[in-house]
C-alpha cells in the first residue's frame, strides 16, 4: 500500500513536469523586464494644480475695458448740427471785443459758453477777447484755424471782416450778437435787439430811483459817442422823462474812440466829477471801467445801474446794485443757440430779439410796488405797439444812425 502510493506521487510529479514545459511553448524571450512600477500615491498629499493653497491671493489679471458714457440725443443733434470737422465733439470759438471777466455782457456771453459746452460734454471754448476792431480779421483768423465748429462773435464793432471770414471759413458755424445789427451774409447767422426800446424802460427804471431820492440829475458814463450810444442814451432821456419831464441825464466819453468801454482811471474820475455836480443816480455803459465805476459809486452812496448783465441784483460782490439795464450776452447766445437748433435762425437769416421782461430792459433791485409797476407799464406800452411811444423811439434810432 504504502509502495502503491510512492508510485502515485512520483506519476503526478512526472505529469507535473511535464505541464510546465508545454506552457511554455512558442514563446519568445523578451528580456528582462525593465518596467518600473511608481508607489501608490497618498491623494491627499498631492498638490493641486488649479486649487492655490488657501492663504494664496490671486490677482485678477482680466482687463475690462470702461465704456464710453451714453450721449444723450439732445447732445447728439447738436453735434450733427456743428461738428463740422468730423471728431465727435463741437469746438467752441468766442470773439469778444471787450474783457471776458468785465461783469457785464461779454461775461454773460462767455459764461454761457462755457457752461453749455460743459453741460453736453463738449471741450472748453476757446475765447479770444478785448479785440480791438482793426485786428478783428487776424484774431478771429487765428482762432478759426484752432479747429473751432461754432463761432460766436460778440459784438458788430468787430463784425466788420465777417464777410470776408465766412467765405473763407464756410464749413465753421458763425453766429453773431450783433446788437444795432450788421449786413446779412450767406454764411452768417446773427440776432440784433432794439437798443432804443430797450433803453426806455431802462430809463424808466432810472427815473423811479432819482424820484425815491429826491434827485433830479443822472450820469450816463460810455466810451466815445458811439451812434449805438446816442440810441441808447436819448431812449434812456425818454424814459427819465416819462416819469418827470424835469429829469436830466448828462453823457461823459471815457474813452479812446473807437469802442474804449474799459478806461477806469477817466470813468471813475469822470464819475467823482458828477457826482461834486450833484449827479444821484449813476449808469455806467461800459464793460472793463463797469465794476470800478459801480465800486466807486457804492462807497460814494450813489445808486448805480450796470449795462448788460441780467443778475446784478443776485451778486454778492461788495456791488449796491440798484438796478440794470439789461442786454445779456448770455441770454441772448441761450436763445440765439436754440433758434439755430430748432431751425428758426439759420445762417443767412437775422433774428431781432423782443423787449420783454425777463429778456431784456430795465430791471430794478428791491424796488417799491409803485416802481415795479411803473416798468411794468412800460414794457406793456411797447408790447403794444403803443403808437407815439413807436414814433418816438423810431425818431431816436433813425436819429441816431443817419450819419451810418
Amino acid at each position: 500500500m504504502i509502495k502503491m502510493r510512492k508510485s502515485l506521487l512520483a506519476l503526478l510529479s512526472v505529469l507535473a513536469l511535464v505541464a510546465a514545459a508545454c506552457g511554455s511553448d512558442g514563446v519568445t524571450d523578451a528580456g528582462p523586464d525593465t518596467t518600473t512600477t511608481a508607489p501608490p500615491t497618498d491623494e491627499t498629499d498631492a498638490p493641486d494644480d488649479t486649487d492655490p493653497p488657501e492663504d494664496t491671493v490671486v490677482e485678477d489679471t482680466t482687463t475690462t475695458e470702461t465704456p464710453e458714457p451714453p450721449v444723450d440725443a439732445a447732445t447728439e443733434a447738436l453735434i450733427a448740427k456743428f461738428d463740422a470737422d468730423g471728431d465727435g465733439t463741437v469746438t467752441i470759438g468766442v470773439a469778444a471785443a471787450g474783457p471776458r471777466d468785465d461783469g457785464g455782457y461779454v461775461e454773460g456771453l462767455v459764461g454761457f459758453t462755457v457752461d453749455w459746452a460743459a453741460d453736453n460734454g463738449f471741450p472748453e471754448p476757446i475765447v479770444v477777447d478785448n479785440i480791438g476792431a482793426d485786428e478783428a480779421a487776424q484774431s478771429m483768423s487765428d482762432l478759426a484755424q484752432q479747429g473751432v465748429d461754432l463761432m460766436f462773435v460778440g459784438a458788430s464793432e468787430i463784425a466788420e471782416p465777417l464777410g470776408d471770414l465766412t467765405e473763407a471759413f464756410p464749413d465753421i458755424f458763425w453766429y453773431c450778437n450783433c446788437g444795432a445789427g450788421f449786413e446779412e451774409l450767406p454764411g452768417l447767422a446773427q440776432a440784433t435787439d432794439w437798443g432804443a426800446a430797450i433803453h426806455y424802460t431802462g430809463g424808466v427804471a432810472i427815473g423811479q430811483v432819482l424820484a425815491e431820492n429826491g434827485g433830479t440829475k443822472a450820469i450816463f458814463l460810455g466810451c466815445c459817442d458811439l451812434n449805438f450810444e446816442v440810441e441808447a442814451l436819448e431812449a434812456t432821456r425818454a424814459g427819465l422823462a416819462s416819469v418827470d419831464p424835469s429829469f436830466t441825464m448828462d453823457y461823459v466819453a471815457t474813452g479812446d474812440f473807437p469802442f474804449d468801454f474799459a478806461n477806469s482811471g477817466n470813468a471813475t474820475a469822470a464819475f467823482s466829477t458828477a457826482v461834486a455836480d450833484g449827479v444821484t443816480v449813476a449808469y455806467a455803459y461800459l464793460d472793463g471801467a463797469l465794476e470800478p465805476v459801480a465800486q466807486a459809486a457804492t462807497e460814494a452812496g450813489i445808486p448805480v445801474f450796470a449795462a448788460g448783465p441780467a443778475d446784478v441784483c443776485e451778486r454778492d460782490d461788495g456791488i449796491d446794485w440798484s438796478g440794470s439795464i439789461v442786454f445779456d450776452g448770455g441770454l441772448y447766445a441761450k436763445e440765439g443757440v436754440n433758434r439755430i437748433v430748432d431751425g428758426t435762425l439759420t445762417e443767412g437769416s437775422t433774428y431781432q430779439f423782443p423787449t420783454q421782461q425777463g429778456l431784456n430792459g430795465g430791471v430794478l433791485c428791491d424796488g417799491s410796488a409803485d416802481a415795479a409797476t411803473a416798468i411794468d407799464e412800460a414794457f406793456g406800452l411797447l408790447a403794444a405797439f403803443d403808437e407815439d411811444l413807436m414814433g418816438q423811439l423810431g425818431a431816436i434810432s433813425g436819429a441816431a444812425y443817419a450819419g451810418g
